[in-house]
């Protein structure tokens, strides 16, 4: 039953059905938690301030701001609401916006990734035969996010991308010009004028500071566990990896189920949260008995850091 290109047959039509049933108000919630979780780190920093309480809430700020782009990446997929408007309203304004990205250009370019995995014409294959890397080099890239140099290269490719028109992440702009950037600054304003209503300006620096070091180290590690160091890119078991995460690795990591990622790619049309149900089901029933299933994070990295 396990057997490549069969796994559908584990799933009645029933039980298949039920994982694409999306429910709006779960994303609504996901959604919520997210900006809860930022506002909450800020709100920890307020009331305690300490190079403690600022080391944290940068990392749970960075890892919310990938749980934004996750929900960004939902959207991509029209699974985020059952209303195409809102689905890519929120997944703009609420999501994509706020950490400078844009649904928009991203959707054709993470729909070819699906389409072509692991081809030639795959948008991310040069991301996954990056890896396995040595201890070194895995230690050098984890510095060059944390010091921000990551999120400077960043910040150039997006300008490049919206004001001038030239490649840049996901693709190019059909009409280049500084008008692109005001989903980004719209968003980022209201952010700060909030902070500011409620007496702590400074906060935002936190914001920007994440998005600078941890939201890069956590975007990182995401596309390592994804699609790196898989055992066969042209098995669909086998070229994708699902992370099985603790309750600190979903907090810090992988938020919003980002981390059944197999599952996804098998059916790309399951609304994250019912990934974990997916993924129980195929388990019950053999069909992940071979497939490319690590348990944490650490495994993942140690294995993407294992070149001599």
């Amino acid at each position: 039953m396990a057997q490549t290109g069969l796994w559908r047959d584990a799933l009645t039509r029933d039980e298949i059905d039920e994982l694409l049933e999306m429910h709006d108000w779960r994303s609504w919630a996901s959604v919520g938690l997210d900006w809860g979780l930022v506002f909450g780190a800020m709100a920890l920093v307020a009331w305690l301030p300490h190079v403690l309480t600022v080391l944290l809430a940068l990392f749970v700020i960075g890892a919310r701001q990938l749980g934004l782009a996750v929900l960004m990446h939902e959207a991509a997929h029209r699974t985020l609401f059952s209303s195409r408007r809102v689905n890519d309203w929120v997944g703009n304004w609420l999501c994509a916006y706020p950490i400078w990205a844009d649904l928009h250009p991203y959707r054709p370019y993470h729909l070819q990734h699906h389409a072509k995995n692991w081809t030639d014409e795959d948008p991310d294959l040069e991301l996954a035969r990056k890896h396995p890397v040595t201890a070194a080099s895995m230690r050098r890239k984890v510095w060059r996010d944390l010091s921000g140099r990551v999120g400077w290269k960043r910040v150039r490719i997006l300008l490049r991308r919206d004001v001038q028109g030239g490649d840049g992440m996901h693709t190019s702009r059909a009409r280049a010009g500084w008008h692109n950037l005001r989903g980004v600054v719209g968003t980022n304003a209201l952010l700060l004028a909030v902070l500011t209503l409620a007496g702590h300006p400074l906060l935002y620096l936190l914001w920007v500071g994440a998005w600078f070091t941890s939201y890069s180290l956590v975007t990182r590690i995401r596309s390592i566990a994804e699609h790196s160091s898989v055992p066969d890119p042209t098995d669909e078991l086998q070229n994708t990896r699902t992370t099985e995460a603790s309750w600190w690795e979903r907090l810090f990591i992988a938020p919003n189920r980002v981390n059944y990622h197999l599952e996804h790619h098998l059916l790309m049309t399951v609304p994250h949260y019912h990934l974990p149900r997916m993924h129980e089901l195929l388990c019950e029933r053999g069909v992940l008995e071979h497939a490319l299933v690590t348990r944490g994070y650490p495994g993942v990295l140690r294995e993407a850091a294992s070149k001599a």
